[in-house]
């Protein structure tokens, strides 16, 4: 069963690009990486495999010392004609051979014609072992789990795509979406899990595909931990985080320990480093560029929302909810919405950001802000359709500009309103599922809605 994933929309710009080098793709292990590398090989006549924890491939690059002896033994071995331009070498797992990522250079200044992607997982650690990394010489592309949109396409509704991408959003499209997009958060955007849940449509088969992902991740980090006593630190934050997903963290008797702050801090980077738990740290800027204050309480972020789920064992009273911002605290909706903008970043590496303003024993805290042209724009994520917006307001008396959002289970609108101190700003209400869409929207709500007067009908229309 093959997806259809919106970063084939970059391989294809990167294949015809006169200037293109050799690519890295990136990305925790299990999110799609081989299988999209193995599709898109269609667009070439010639194609060549490779997977380093194989012992007989990984020898092609430690029984050779020069890119001309390993290309002309692969085209020998794989029966190929010479024509470079018409093939392609996909370095699968190549985290296995810091050799082979120090060939990544000479394979671009030696044979440019030739298109070359490699892929693997924990690389910033196999960075650490490469005498030259390949600086210049290489370009990354980066993969995580589906994104709602790619869910819709993987359980083929057509409709449901369409509604999605119509802007503005039909309200007879809400319900359906919101029905979706639950289902969506429930199973999470892990393909092995997605392709078990088309073939029974049932979230009774999955925990064991998802205990067995989860200790994968578990297992293939706790090999990088550089003594007994790390690898053991490790194993404790590995296993704790997930309870500590609904609030901002202090590293220092993490998870109920008596570990120190300096090692703690080195376990969360590790595991930040390998993509499996981000730290997400806040900004107290109030105008671009966004930058993040390493000296405030981080949040975590998972790879992945359906493991998540699973870990907390949350998933079947997930089914029972209307609203699912009221899941564990309100930590799951908001945790899916930064996966979902997360997923729209696969050519650089992103990490969402929210805002906080800490003074005289009184905080306001906002749960994501995102860049629009040359302003910043808070994000507050709320069950049902009321909750308060003290934070946001107080980003907005601050702010030089007057757009806010608010994402809730409710339909899509504009209200013009007012902060406590008086200052007119224009709110866009947008619903969960269009999490991976508000770029669009943005781009919509505020070059078609300027501040208006009390007497202004907003427009809505397209």
């Amino acid at each position: 069963m093959i997806f259809k994933r919106d970063i084939y929309t970059e391989l294809t710009l990167w294949k015809n690009r006169d200037d293109r080098k050799p690519l890295i793709l990136r990305g925790a292990r299990q999110v799609g990486k081989t299988t999209v590398v193995n599709h898109f090989s269609k667009n070439y006549k010639q194609y060549i495999y490779l997977n380093l924890e194989k012992e007989k491939d990984i020898q092609i690059f430690n029984n050779n010392d020069d890119v001309k002896t390993i290309i002309e033994s692969l085209f020998l071995k794989f029966n190929l004609t010479d024509n470079y331009n018409e093939t392609l070498l996909f370095i699968d797992e190549i985290q296995e051979s810091s050799k082979a990522i120090h060939f990544l250079r000479y394979f671009y200044e030696e044979y440019p014609n030739l298109s070359i992607i490699s892929a693997g997982s924990l690389l910033e650690f196999a960075f650490e072992n490469v005498n030259s990394l390949p600086v210049g010489r290489v370009e990354f592309l980066y993969l995580s789990p589906l994104s709602f949109p790619e869910f819709l396409n993987a359980i083929n509704h057509k409709n449901a795509t369409t509604a999605l991408n119509t802007i503005p959003l039909k309200t007879t499209a809400s319900n359906t979406l919101l029905e979706l997009f639950n289902t969506y958060a429930i199973v999470g955007g892990m393909p092995e899990i997605i392709k078990e849940y088309i073939k029974s449509n049932s979230f009774i088969n999955l925990n064991r595909i998802y205990e067995s992902l989860w200790e994968t991740y578990k297992l293939d980090i706790e090999k990088y931990g550089k003594s007994k006593t790390s690898k053991k630190i490790i194993k404790h934050v590995i296993n704790t985080a997930p309870f500590e997903v609904d609030k901002r963290i202090k590293f220092q008797n993490f998870g109920n320990s008596n570990y120190k702050s300096r090692e703690i801090g080195e376990a969360l980077r590790n595991l930040n480093d390998a993509k499996i738990i981000q730290l997400i740290y806040p900004t107290t800027n109030l105008e671009p560029p966004i930058q993040e204050n390493l000296k405030k309480s981080p949040r975590l972020q998972f790879l992945d929302t359906g493991i998540l789920n699973h870990i907390l064992g949350i998933q079947n009273e997930m089914i029972q909810l209307k609203d699912l911002n009221n899941s564990y605290r309100g930590a799951i909706i908001p945790h899916l919405i930064a996966q979902e903008l997360i997923a729209l970043h696969c050519t650089k590496l992103y990490k969402p950001n929210f805002w906080v303003r800490e003074k005289n024993q009184t905080s306001s805290e906002v749960d994501l802000v995102v860049k629009f042209e040359n302003i910043i724009v808070p994000i507050e994520i709320k069950s049902g359709s009321t909750g308060s917006l003290k934070s946001l307001h107080q980003f907005i008396e601050r702010s030089t500009h007057h757009y806010a959002v608010r994402m809730y289970a409710g339909e899509l609108k504009i209200e013009q309103l007012k902060t406590p101190n008086g200052k007119e700003y224009i709110l866009l209400n947008l619903p969960y599922f269009l999490a991976s869409q508000l770029p669009k929207y943005l781009n919509w709500f505020i070059k078609k809605n300027k501040l208006c007067t009390e007497d202004c009908k907003i427009d809505m229309s397209s």
